[in-house]
């Protein structure tokens, strides 16, 4: 039986969310000296590609909806797979910077699809 194409909007949505409760009380200096939570970041970071990947494969045109979904597959590469070395302030930066758009085109796409409680049904 194949997965519903929303269950990796929600997987993608649930790391996007844990990771930025990881960082919350941190600044940029603590995530650079803080290999645990570096470790948990970029996992999540890990989560939300493989998610994101996957749905690509499962349902392209609701993919299409989720900008930058092809630099966000291939940034969960290069972390998993070690491609390029990823310095830790560019993870930082896309922690700050991306993963909050991320969340709120998730969760938009997720309400479009009928999942207001933000859970696939």
């Amino acid at each position: 039986m194949q997965r519903d194409p929303r269950a990796y909007l929600w997987d993608a949505l649930q790391a996007a969310q844990a990771l930025r409760a990881f960082v919350a009380d941190a600044d940029s200096q603590r995530y650079s000296a803080d290999e645990l939570l570096r470790s948990a970041v970029e996992r999540k970071l890990e989560i939300i590609g493989e998610a994101l990947g996957q749905l690509a494969k499962l349902d392209a045109d609701l993919a299409r909806q989720v900008p930058r979904l092809p630099q966000i597959v291939a940034f969960r590469n290069v972390l998993i797979h070690g491609y390029a070395r990823v310095n830790h302030e560019t993870v930082w930066n896309v922690v700050q910077d991306a993963v909050p758009e991320l969340m709120r085109t998730l969760q938009e796409l997720l309400e479009r699809a009928g999942d207001a409680d933000g859970t696939p049904g």
